[in-house]
């Protein structure tokens, strides 16, 4: 894909279900994950205290913060549960032969 704006991050082959995993892309902390038999991209830096939304639990389409509980929808990056109140970006994903692809603009908010 390249010119397209997406970016190669890792065989789809590589993600294992339920199991965030933290990439770059251009910079940019982002954690892929694998879960109801899509691939979703998400900024990897929780909205409210700055950790590791790779390090949490994968719950369907949501991802846990490890350290205050929060959880954001993989789709949209909106929190569903305090402490965190502002949305994380999300980025848009492409699978193509085998390999996975992210663009490092976020997606417009839905």
């Amino acid at each position: 894909m390249p010119g397209s704006g997406y970016t190669y991050v890792c065989k789809l082959d590589a993600l294992v279900e339920g199991v965030p995993r933290r990439v770059e892309v251009e910079s940019v902390p982002v954690s892929l994950v694998l879960t109801e038999q899509q691939v979703f991209a998400i900024h990897d830096v929780c909205s409210h205290s700055a950790v590791s939304l790779s390090e949490g639990e994968v719950d369907g389409c949501t991802v846990e913060c490890w350290l205050h509980a929060s959880r954001f929808d993989l789709r949209t990056g909106h929190p569903l549960d305090p402490p965190a109140t502002r949305p994380v970006p999300v980025y848009p994903v492409r699978i193509a032969d085998g390999s996975v692809y992210v663009r490092a603009t976020p997606r417009t908010a839905q």
